[in-house]
């Protein structure tokens, strides 16, 4: 029994994902700091906001559909080309020590 299920965000969906944990890390992060605030416990704010982090995660790691709207769409591979480089390279050398043969005259 193996499960088979897509792996990948496109890259506007790992935008959306960061925006959308960031948005929900601070909205908790701010609801928490004000119940804390408000019961004079510090203990309440970092779970509130620990409560955050889990919805972040849930919401944002998978690979959800909604990431997944806009698929990459890879060109297709090149033939590789052979090019035989030391005959040129060897003419580079020989026409540089001319020159250099020439100045000196």
């Amino acid at each position: 029994m193996a499960f088979n299920f897509d792996t990948h965000m496109d890259y506007e969906g790992q935008h959306f994902a960061e925006k959308l944990s960031h948005i929900i890390v601070v909205v908790f992060g701010v609801i928490g700091w004000v119940i804390g605030y408000i019961n004079q416990q510090f203990s309440q704010t970092i779970l509130v906001l620990g409560v955050g982090v889990l919805i972040a995660a849930i919401v944002t790691l998978p690979p959800w559909p909604m990431y997944r709207r806009k698929s990459l769409n890879w060109r297709k591979p090149r033939k590789e080309v052979t090019v035989d480089t030391t005959k040129t390279e060897q003419k580079e050398v020989v026409t540089t020590a001319s020159k250099q043969k020439k100045k000196n005259k």
